[in-house]
């Protein structure tokens, strides 16, 4: 057997196994939102399995506290292998992309007056892509197809970074818990550019989340 097929029989071994992903995102116990994050019975994904809503009219909003991000620290994190340098940089990339993506429906303030909502953001986990093997399984006929049918499921390519996060939306003046929701993010698998670059992927993932909130306030 040559080496392209060994490194492909390996992909694929590799794939199938626990590990080689992040785990679906949990209920982490050290949350303020923990104990009122419950199955989401929409999410079919595995993306956002938890997920808190209260009954609240988002048009009353125009201005937004955004906190710096938290490097979760919790025994329940989901961290894989990342180093607190990358941790850093994520958690940096997170309080950017997010805070450009709101500021196109929010004034980004600082004081919680009447019509202020207040995001924490808090990085719960990451896992970096594979070195070579990543970009490989994308240019590999085996690694190829597997790509192809974790696209069509909506799940993560083979040797690819990804990125968890919770997020919880207070009103500021009161403090009160408006929403939560804990969340996986990743490229869609046939996404090769995604693959080069250790936190490339996982940087995606978050461009990705950020779309994904802005779009629910409109």
């Amino acid at each position: 057997m040559n080496t392209s097929k060994v490194i492909a029989a390996l992909i694929i071994a590799c794939s199938t196994i626990a590990g080689c992903t992040t785990a679906d995102p949990t209920v982490y116990a050290g949350l303020t939102s923990a104990s009122q994050l419950q199955p989401n019975p929409e999410d079919r994904s595995g993306r956002t399995p938890y997920r808190f809503r209260s009954d609240v009219d988002w048009r009353r909003y125009n201005k937004i506290i955004v906190d710096p991000v938290t490097v979760y620290s919790g025994q329940d994190n989901q961290f894989v292998k990342i180093s607190e340098q990358d941790k850093a940089t994520l958690a940096s990339y997170i309080q950017t992309q997010f805070t450009d993506r709101l500021k196109t429906r929010f004034a980004i303030v600082n004081t919680p007056v009447p019509g202020t909502l207040r995001l924490h953001l808090t990085l719960t986990g990451a896992k970096t892509t594979t070195p070579f093997l990543g970009p490989f399984s994308h240019i590999d006929v085996g690694g190829g197809v597997y790509n192809a049918v974790q696209a069509a499921r909506g799940k993560e390519g083979s040797m690819t970074g990804s990125v968890n996060y919770a997020v919880e939306i207070f009103d500021a003046p009161s403090n009160r818990l408006l929403s939560a929701y804990v969340t996986k993010q990743y490229p869609n698998a046939m996404n090769a550019g995604a693959a080069f670059g250790a936190l490339e992927a996982s940087k995606v993932g978050i461009r990705k989340g950020a779309d994904a909130l802005l779009a629910q306030f409109k």
